[in-house]
């Protein structure tokens, strides 16, 4: 069974992960026998949990939410897809802005 999660750590940053056994993974991260990220940010919680129905759906979420800014897995944390969207289209914008300032300044081809 396919799981891709989040946890929150005691700093407030978050970790996305994927597993086959949910359970035993939280607990190796609670432990301490989890990933060196979430070893020095101990205590650790579950925000989000997602079943999946492949190994390769799974890992293919988990990478893709890595790659999310902060204010869209907290969307997705709380069920805020509308949430999410906005991000999205706040970051493509701020990206365009970045790109198209430095076009015109003659930095990009």
């Amino acid at each position: 069974m396919p799981w891709v999660y989040i946890l929150r750590c005691s700093d407030g940053s978050t970790y996305v992960g994927s597993t086959r056994d949910i359970d035993r993974r939280v607990d190796q991260h609670q432990r301490g026998a989890g990933a060196e990220y979430t070893r020095r940010r101990l205590p650790v919680e579950l925000a989000f949990a997602h079943f999946d129905e492949s190994v390769a759906a799974a890992f293919a979420l988990e990478k893709q939410i890595q790659g999310w800014s902060r204010a869209k897995r907290e969307a997705l944390i709380l069920g805020d897809f509308e949430g999410i969207a906005r991000a999205a289209k706040k970051r493509d914008w701020e990206g365009f802005r970045r790109r198209r300032g430095a076009t015109e300044r003659g930095e990009l081809s």
